[in-house]
């Protein structure tokens, strides 16, 4: 992941790479106070900030990011776009609560970073089973080898941070309008 790009108080709590597990994780108490001191607003220059809900969307997936479940949803389930349920589905299929993720991924639909997500996911040892991205079967598989400490779960968990990725990345650029941002 390349956080470069990102603005400084983005990389200050991306500072040490995490690979979240498929299921609640243990939250990263390092990092609550700095997240805690963050607003969606603060996250960007405030002249930069252009929609404010692909900014509470990145604030959603820092909270996630550092297995901070309870938090990511307050701020997910605020926001009432297709990046905003798909947050919210993930939280709730890391959480679990698998038929309660698939209703947000539905709620969500289809969404542009599933292409370039089921190009990288066979170059992460996973096979898709088809040539698009599928939401619910990724569920279905995270519901099988969550914490079983296979081979399979630790590739889960890789396709989980490249989904993570891209749509961080996704809602980044949305939300920020410098000229890297558009």
């Amino acid at each position: 992941m390349d956080i470069s790009l990102w603005s400084p108080a983005v990389r200050d709590v991306l500072t040490e790479e995490r690979l979240m597990e498929l299921g609640p994780g243990r939250p990263h108490e390092m990092m609550r106070k700095k997240l805690g001191a963050l607003s969606s607003q603060a996250l960007f220059a405030p002249e930069t900030v252009r929609r404010a809900d692909y900014a509470d969307a990145c604030l959603a997936a820092l909270w996630l990011y550092h297995d901070f479940l309870d938090e990511s949803h307050a701020v997910s389930q605020s926001i009432s776009t297709v990046e905003g349920s798909l947050w919210h589905g993930i939280m709730h299929r890391r959480e679990p609560d698998p038929s309660n993720a698939a209703y947000w991924f539905r709620r969500a639909g289809d969404h542009p970073i599933f292409v370039t997500l089921a190009t990288d996911v066979p170059g992460l040892g996973q096979l898709l089973g088809s040539e698009r991205w599928d939401p619910y079967h990724f569920i279905d598989l995270c519901e099988r080898h969550r914490g079983d400490g296979s081979p399979e779960e630790m590739t889960l968990r890789l396709v989980q941070q490249r989904e993570w990725e891209l749509l961080f990345d996704w809602c980044y650029r949305r939300a920020h309008s410098s000229p890297q941002g558009t």
